[in-house]
């Protein structure tokens, strides 16, 4: 088997305890390199990963590695702030990249690094791991079985008890940072909640209205809620980093039933069918409840890493350079940009650009775009 060789830019929590934890059960990869702005990280990394050169930051990677054809494809878990220039390094130095979420902190850093990835015939594949988790793998599965009929309705809660901290040897608070992370928990969480609305709604939505609010001295929102108007129906959400425990909550709600998820708890709700229910009932309903082990505790999700990652190599494979994953990575940074905008504007309904708006040259685009920037 040819190994992919590898980078890593960024060995913090998530690196550390989530992707390059995998990246030791696989046969495929080899860890080649590992940079980080951190000295203790980089101490950190040199004793998990003594065959792997360290380096103080991703241009002397690059310098050093690229151009001697030693990778394949770099892994980037920066904050936000940095994605887009990791990205444009790597793809400059010919390198596949795995981006953690949000893809980029602006529109237009996301639409950049996508024409980039095009231009330069290289993937570029966000880190959208809880489609991964099993139990979002079997909501799919009662989804795509029509059980439960056409989906027009869902709702989505994602309850921190705090913001996730960084290690203690950068910037522990990071989050808080406007200037690193570029928002709070909607540039935070806001990927994972949009693109599993896309999938049990089979399309984007058209319209957003949001309102998000900070609770103590900081210059990012804690609290977030926003409605979303798509072809197929509706998708509302809740994100905040006050709850009094960590959980996620979801409903996906059809024509002829529902699905409620509770972390790894899953009750899927049928009618019965006419034939089968109690004389003049006008509706009877069958529930069924499973546990499904899915780990929603372990902020590193690292068991869900490996399936992700197997979506990447196929996407290499296709030579899929900015495919789906990479739009939804897309439409998800306009979704966060476009809420903010919402919210700073007493949460008025805000339109959301077609298809056009990767292209950057529609007359919408360029008006969400005087909306977010507030020109």
């Amino acid at each position: 088997m040819k190994k992919l060789r590898g980078a890593v830019v960024g060995y913090g929590f998530i690196m550390d305890k989530g992707h390059v934890a995998a990246y030791r059960q696989r046969p495929d990869v080899e860890l080649v390199a590992i940079a980080d702005v951190s000295a203790d990280r980089r101490a950190a990394a040199a004793a998990a990963w003594p065959n792997a050169r360290v380096y103080a930051d991703h241009g002397a990677l690059f310098a050093a590695e690229a151009g001697a054809g030693r990778l394949d494809f770099v892994d980037i878990a920066t904050p936000p702030s940095d994605h887009a220039a990791v990205t444009h390094a790597a793809l400059d130095a010919g390198l596949h990249v795995l981006c953690e979420k949000p893809l980029a902190a602006t529109i237009d850093e996301a639409r950049a690094m996508l024409r980039h990835a095009t231009r330069a015939e290289r993937v570029i594949y966000p880190c959208h791991n809880y489609k991964h988790a099993p139990v979002i793998k079997a909501v799919r599965n009662v989804i795509e079985s029509g059980r439960i009929g056409k989906v027009h309705l869902v709702t989505l809660q994602t309850f921190r008890d705090t913001h996730a901290k960084g290690v203690p040897g950068w910037r522990t608070d990071w989050r808080r940072e406007r200037r690193y992370s570029g928002g709070g928990i909607a540039m935070d969480h806001g990927s994972h909640t949009f693109y599993l609305a896309f999938e049990w709604l089979r399309g984007y939505p058209t319209s957003i209205s949001a309102r998000a609010a900070a609770m103590g001295p900081y210059d990012t929102e804690d609290d977030f809620s926003c409605s979303l108007r798509f072809p197929a129906g509706i998708a509302s959400a809740h994100l905040s980093w006050n709850a009094g425990v960590r959980k996620v909550l979801y409903t996906v709600h059809g024509t002829l039933g529902a699905v409620r998820v509770e972390d790894d708890g899953i009750e899927i709700a049928t009618q019965v069918p006419a034939a089968g229910r109690a004389t003049g009932a006008a509706t009877d309903w069958s529930f069924e409840r499973q546990a499904i082990q899915s780990d929603w505790m372990d902020s590193s999700h690292a068991g869900w890493f490996n399936s992700l990652f197997d979506d990447f190599v196929a996407a290499i494979g296709r030579k899929d350079f900015a495919g789906s994953e990479a739009e939804e990575a897309f439409r998800c940074v306009q979704l966060i940009t476009t809420a903010y905008a919402s919210a700073r504007d007493g949460c008025r309904e805000l339109a959301l650009p077609g298809l056009a708006a990767l292209a950057g040259d529609d007359v919408s685009d360029r008006k969400l775009m005087k909306d977010v920037s507030g020109a």
